[in-house]
């Protein structure tokens, strides 16, 4: 029997004992989603802020985050490895809709708002930031669990 057919093997034995050939999910996993509190860049106190520091997640939950420029500063959202740990359904912003299967920056220059949906589906501790401005106190963390 060649390696191949034999780690295939192993891994179809291993899930039928353990379950995972059973793992379903039960309808559309992006159907209204949780409204998280806004994400807002800027205050009165302090330019260089966010509203929130962190968002509590659970893989599978469907959720929608408005991020919100008052335009006091330029800033290039980002949190990379969250985007590539989410089903990104879409972003609006002005009155468009995105449909992409991965977001890398949202990019403020002025005043202006972008809502995301999407579902996490891998746990784990993420950053987000406006680039160059972490150290200002310019970022945040998601949490997935």
């Amino acid at each position: 029997m060649s390696f191949l057919k034999a780690t295939t093997l192993a891994v179809v034995l291993v899930s039928g004992m353990i379950g995972l050939d059973r793992v379903q999910a039960a309808g559309d996993l992006t159907t209204k989603p949780q409204r998280l509190p806004d994400l807002v860049m800027g205050s009165e106190q302090s330019d260089y802020s966010f509203t929130e520091k962190s968002y509590q997640l659970e893989t599978g939950g469907s959720y929608r985050l408005k991020i919100i420029s008052n335009g006091q500063k330029e800033c290039a959202f980002q949190a990379p490895q969250f985007m590539q740990s989410i089903y990104l359904r879409k972003v609006e912003a002005g009155g468009i809709e995105v449909k992409a299967v991965m977001l890398t920056e949202l990019e403020f220059e002025d005043a202006g708002q972008a809502e995301m949906f999407f579902v996490p589906i891998k746990p784990g501790r993420y950053s987000y930031f406006c680039k160059g401005l972490e150290s200002k106190g310019m970022q945040g963390e998601f949490i997935v669990k």
